[in-house]
């Protein structure tokens, strides 16, 4: 039987939303230098960079282990700052879950911004582990991301 699972979590960050969106959906090169001991390519494949459609991969290290994560661009909400891609390859669907999607957003909070990350997956059993180690390495990505931004 399979299991459907939703965890979110949010970052607080200095630059506003369309910094990151346009970061993550434009400038995927940039994640690669805020970070290159996480983050060793992003691929296009198919379609436009950025454009609902399109597939492209994250080249990455996580728990010590290059990993790779194959995904289509599922829809994009300029005025939200928000992206939403389904993973079809790699690691977290090949081997984890039977789904993935991965939903990220940025609004306003207070005087700053806080940006959240959603996965809503499905597990195939109760043996497989909640991806909250994946979600420790985003949060903590964008907050280097945050980091290296205010330093330009």
């Amino acid at each position: 039987m399979a299991l459907s699972g939703k965890l979110i979590a949010n970052v607080e960050i200095s630059k506003s939303g369309d910094v990151f969106h346009d970061i993550l959906r434009y400038k995927p090169h940039e994640v690669v230098a805020a970070s290159p001991d996480k983050v060793h390519d992003c691929e296009l494949h198919e379609g436009e960079r950025g454009v609902t459609g399109s597939v492209i991969s994250w080249h990455f290290t996580h728990e010590g282990k290059k990993k790779f994560s194959k995904q289509i661009i599922e829809s994009v909400n300029e005025e939200n700052h928000m992206i939403v891609f389904k993973v079809i390859g790699g690691e977290l669907v090949d081997e984890l879950y039977k789904s993935f999607v991965i939903t990220w957003h940025v609004e306003p909070k207070g005087d700053g911004q806080v940006a959240t990350w959603t996965f809503e997956f499905e597990k195939p059993d109760t043996s497989v582990p909640y991806p909250t180690s994946m979600m420790d390495y985003l949060c903590n990505l964008v907050k280097e991301l945050d980091a290296h931004n205010n330093a330009k």
